[in-house]
């Protein structure tokens, strides 16, 4: 049996001589002075005090050595070890100050600079104004409906007793999706809605009698962009149906409505005989001026430029519904009967708020919307 060897001298350990261990050390400290940043410096740590780094493998070889050679050993190593972290620390806190240093410099915020150049927007009046509406006769117990602003040339017409060479059903009027396919039976198209009428339309189908409804929504018609006319542009309808309206109740709601929206006392409405396919009878509503109530009529020293000096102002169609409306959408018109209107919301804001041009509606200027501000 081997006796232990007391006279083993760690020098001869290659990995542990002086001149080794000071080699190891130097490259250390010389690796993480080069670092030019966190991430340098992180790999540099791996790669001298990380697990595997030289002086961690001379660490390891220490446990071989017999008990009176291990002492001195470990103090060489470990005086190496301790150098290279002392370095390491100092050369992590040199680069973290230099990162908040330039952290500081590339993201300061000016405080002095001020907080508002990009002004707040507004709602576009159109939208107040349709919400302002529908709350007019939500409060009156009339539902908001909706529906698709791609229709079928059924609903957009033959339900609302338009005949087939109505001029309204050409292309020169109508933006046409898809055409009748007459080879399959199916005798109806697929357009964009001229109107808001096709709401209405579904909800008798839909709902059982007594139906009010308001339809607000955006319609489409082959119109020239200008002052006064827009190919897209919004309207609301409304459809009451219960036994025993008549144009009474209808000029009642009329009457309502523009005394809402114009400004209370003074404001009426008038009805001048009209066509209109989905109504009979059918009429032209007119509203009293709101800026003269029809006192610059004949009044030369007070003329209106809002009404010509005529004291009324035409704002939509109206009528109680052709009972052929209601046979189509499935409603006896024996029991029955009903009233309708609609109006375009364009020509409204035009009305309500002096609006010139209609083009200013559409193009997107953030100038137009604010003076309307947002209402609750």
């Amino acid at each position: 049996m081997s006796a232990p060897n007391k006279s083993y001298d760690p020098v001869e350990v290659e990995a542990l001589k002086p001149a080794e261990i000071e080699r190891m050390r130097d490259e250390a400290v010389a690796a993480f002075a080069a670092a030019g940043d966190l991430e340098a410096l992180a790999h540099a740590k791996t790669a001298h005090a990380g697990g595997t780094s030289p002086l961690s493998l001379a660490n390891r070889e220490i446990g071989a050595l017999p008990p009176q050679a291990k002492a001195e050993a470990g103090k060489r190593v470990g005086q190496a070890r301790g150098a290279v972290n002392k370095a390491l620390a100092a050369r992590q806190v040199e680069l973290e100050a230099e990162r908040d240093t330039r952290v500081l410099v590339e993201e300061a915020v000016d405080v002095t600079l001020p907080y508002d150049r990009v002004p707040a927007g507004a709602r576009h009046p159109l939208t107040t104004l349709m919400e302002r509406i529908a709350d007019i006769f939500t409060a009156m117990g009339y539902a908001v409906a909706d529906g698709p602003e791609v229709e079928a040339e059924w609903y957009n017409f033959d339900a609302l007793n338009f005949v087939p060479d109505h001029p309204a059903r050409q292309m020169q009027d109508t933006f046409f999706v898809q055409g009748p396919d007459g080879t399959s039976g199916d005798e109806s198209g697929v357009v964009l809605r001229t109107h808001t009428s096709p709401v209405q339309a579904r909800a008798m189908l839909d709902r059982e009698p007594p139906v009010y409804v308001i339809c607000p929504g955006r319609v489409y018609r082959t119109d020239e962009l200008d002052a006064t006319h827009t190919p897209v542009f919004h309207q609301v309808e409304l459809l009451a149906v219960d036994e025993g309206l008549t144009m009474a109740d209808l000029k009642g709601t009329l009457d309502h409505m523009v005394q809402e929206l114009f400004g209370g006392e003074g404001m009426k409405t008038r009805l001048r005989p009209n066509f209109f396919p989905f109504t009979e009878p059918s009429a032209e509503m007119d509203m009293v001026c709101y800026v003269c109530r029809g006192e610059s009529v004949g009044n030369p020293d007070r003329p209106c430029r809002t009404c010509g000096s005529e004291g009324w102002i035409e704002l939509g169609g109206c009528g109680m519904v052709n009972p052929k409306v209601l046979v189509a959408c499935g409603v006896d018109p024996e029991k029955y009967s009903g009233f309708a209107f609609g109006f375009g919301i364009e020509r409204m804001l035009m009305f309500r708020h002096n609006v010139e041009d209609m083009r200013d509606m559409v193009e997107g200027d953030v100038r137009f919307t604010r003076p309307f501000g947002m209402e609750i």
